[in-house]
Formats: C-alpha cells, structure tokens, sequence
C-alpha cells in the first residue's frame, strides 16, 4: 500500500516516513500542500493519505475540499495530523472530508491502528470497485442478446452475426452466462409424446 506525507516540520516529516516505512508501507513524501495535491492528482496516485493540518500552499482542510470535490481523489482515505485537538478543530477537519485525525505529537501505536483502519477501508473500496466493474461487464454481455433476433418461425432456430443458425440454447448460452436443464412442457407432452407413447403401446399389444 502506497501512502502519502504532507508535512513541511522536518523531524516529524522523517519521524513519519520512518515508522510508515518500518511498518511495511512504500512512501511519497512531500513538504507542502502545493507538492500534495500534485502528487494526488497523478497517475496511480496514493489511495491513503497523511496531511499535516498547517502547512504552506494548501493546508490539510483546503486539500480535503479540494480532493472531495473531484472524482479521482474522491475516494482518497485522508488522515488529518494536526496539533489542534479541540473538539471544534476535530469537527472541522471531518467537515473538510477527512476520514480521520491524529494529533500531534503523534503516538506510534495509535498512527499505526488509524493506518490499518485506513488501509482495510481502501481495499474494502478497491473491492467493491471490481466487484462492480464485473456486474457492468456482466450486464454489457447480456446486453447482447437485447435487439432484434433472427429466429425460425418453423424449428426455431437462431441466426448469429455469422450467418449461421443454431438451436437457440446453443445461442444463449453463449452470448450469456446461462445453462440449460432441458425437459418437456406440459403442452408438448400431451400434444407430441403422449400420442406417441399411446401407439408404442397399442403396437406392443397388438397380437403378433
């Protein structure tokens, strides 16, 4: 999991990148809010963030605003390190979009539970996301079958995009993830097999 610092306090910047690195994390670091939001906004950008609440060119609130406000740091998990512990403070950088808040000077074994916390979120995501991408696959290819399809009127056949036809479980199944339990409907029963079995029956008891 990749992880970005925003912290323009020297010590507790390499105090930062030296436990997350310790914990098993690969990190991006950056002094200012201005390097942050560059980062954020590139390809393959961290999906976790640490912003110090105070800091030059955009504070952690302003980048919260700003990451909330377009959909490809949407869904950024944001960590808010700020020495402001006040319960109006707290409030207002949840208000921002973060997703949590640690205060300064930061306890190791704390940062590193609201990390995990941080890290399960964005795999839940990550998830959820493929989860989805396999439902709108899913539907695009039943989707196929929507339109106007060529079918026998007599054996009920089905034309392809080929030209060739097919019996039309041959065809759904393959433009669709369906099986077929085949079987005999009431109607053809009585209608087809019925009189068949009736004359087997009356051909078998006929006196030799």
């Amino acid at each position: 999991m990749r992880i970005l610092i925003a912290e323009d306090e020297p010590m507790s910047r390499r105090l930062l990148e030296s436990v997350l690195v310790k914990w098993g994390y690969d990190v991006v670091v950056t002094s200012d809010g201005s390097q942050a939001w560059e980062v954020l906004q590139q390809e393959n950008a961290p999906l976790l963030a640490i912003l110090d609440w105070m800091m030059p060119g955009f504070n952690g609130p302003q980048l919260c605003r700003m990451a909330r406000h377009l959909p490809k740091t949407h869904s950024t998990y944001i960590i808010l390190l700020t020495a402001k512990g006040e319960k109006d403070d707290i409030v207002t950088g949840l208000a921002a979009g973060a997703n949590d808040y640690v205060t300064k000077p930061f306890d190791s074994e704390e940062l590193q539970a609201r990390v995990q916390v941080g890290v399960r979120m964005v795999e839940l995501q990550l998830r959820l996301e493929a989860h989805v991408k396999e439902l709108q696959e899913a539907l695009a290819h039943v989707n196929q079958l929507q339109g106007i399809i060529p079918i026998c009127c007599h054996c009920k056949k089905i034309r392809d995009d080929q030209n060739y036809w097919q019996r039309v479980e041959h065809y759904i199944a393959r433009n669709a993830e369906a099986q077929f339990s085949h079987g005999i409907c009431p109607d053809c029963y009585t209608q087809v097999f019925r009189p068949q079995l009736e004359k087997r029956r009356q051909q078998k008891n006929q006196p030799q």
